[in-house]
């Protein structure tokens, strides 16, 4: 019993090294290519915007409109990540302001705290405990969580952005914000994707092909966009933060809100889509949406790296705890 226990864990362990290591190896490797002259701030830049504008809202629509939200739809689990997540904002934006002064850095933080990789690891990770004949709960996870996230973190780096209350009057900071919302090419992404799902459209094989090979450009681009401008000196200014930050993305929501879901009767894949959502790495979509909206990035940049390369072993440390408990 205790070797297919450490059998378990080992298999856990090298299957979210391997999800999550390239990923942090990606960041690396835009930062040695800056170093080299390779991608100049000009070229992470580019590299930046058609991630934000083009590419990641493409991968999020290819991901979403493929989902069956119709034949797996359970809206007690929906409305429990729903709230789960409204919940955990509210609860980190008042860590914020304790551990956060400076508003700029507090929107980064806040986003980064919250924003988990739920749509592009979520689906891979339940499929690779479950198998493909998955029941589905990886879509619904997304479904009541990914809209909330980027929703919020619209509003929340609108209001934080720096010197923004000098440049917009009070009274046009709503309007702003919404505006912002209902143009952000990711929500876009989003919401076109679950519609195209819901309504059944079948995807022809030339479009599918297009939309694979653009979004499968989302994750590179973005991450050695986020590397080549990744600024050492910076980030230890602001590694407090960061690591304040990436405990509570990895452990802190993960313990609050575990218990509740495992008292609410929720089991099985149900609940590894919940630690999917609590405590996976932060997306790098944080950094990319923290840059386009006027924000540093730094912070953003130093939670992404840290939670991405601590995750591997955070989520088999979970998937441990749960399986010994009897709950997967």
């Amino acid at each position: 019993m205790d070797k297919e226990k450490n059998k378990g864990t080992m298999e856990n362990l090298v299957f979210s090294i391997n999800a999550t290591l390239p990923i942090f190896l990606l960041m690396v490797l835009g930062y040695f290519f800056s170093k080299i002259g390779i991608i100049d701030e000009r070229a992470a830049g580019f590299m930046n915007k058609f991630v934000f504008k083009v590419a990641l809202p493409v991968l999020l629509f290819s991901d979403l409109a493929e989902q069956d939200f119709i034949g797996t739809w359970n809206p007690r689990f929906v409305l429990f990540c729903f709230l789960t997540t409204i919940a955990s904002i509210a609860f980190i934006w008042i860590l914020s302001r304790i551990f956060v002064k400076t508003p700029s850095r507090r929107g980064e933080f806040l986003q980064g705290s919250f924003r988990s990789s739920a749509a592009l690891l979520g689906i891979a990770f339940i499929h690779s405990i479950y198998g493909e004949s998955s029941s589905g709960m990886a879509p619904l996870m997304i479904l009541g969580s990914v809209p909330l996230y980027n929703i919020f973190a619209v509003i929340i780096l609108t209001i934080t952005a720096p010197n923004d209350e000098k440049a917009v009057g009070k009274g046009n900071l709503i309007r702003k914000t919404a505006v912002g919302i209902a143009k952000n090419p990711i929500i876009i992404g989003i919401l076109a994707g679950m519609l195209w799902s819901v309504l059944r459209f079948p995807i022809p094989k030339v479009m599918d092909t297009l939309v694979g090979n653009i979004g499968a450009l989302a994750t590179p681009l973005g991450l050695m966009s986020m590397g080549a401008t990744f600024d050492y000196k910076k980030a230890l200014d602001n590694i407090k933060p960061a690591l304040v930050a990436s405990f509570i993305k990895l452990f802190l929501l993960v313990m609050i809100f575990m218990p509740i879901a495992v008292r609410l009767g929720f089991e099985g894949e149900q609940i590894v889509a919940i630690l999917v959502m609590l405590g996976s790495a932060t997306t790098v979509s944080c950094f990319i949406m923290a840059r386009n909206m006027g924000h540093e990035g730094t912070l953003s940049s130093s939670i992404i790296m840290i939670t991405t390369f601590l995750c591997s072993f955070s989520l088999t440390f979970w998937l441990f705890v749960l399986k010994t408990f009897g709950v997967i």
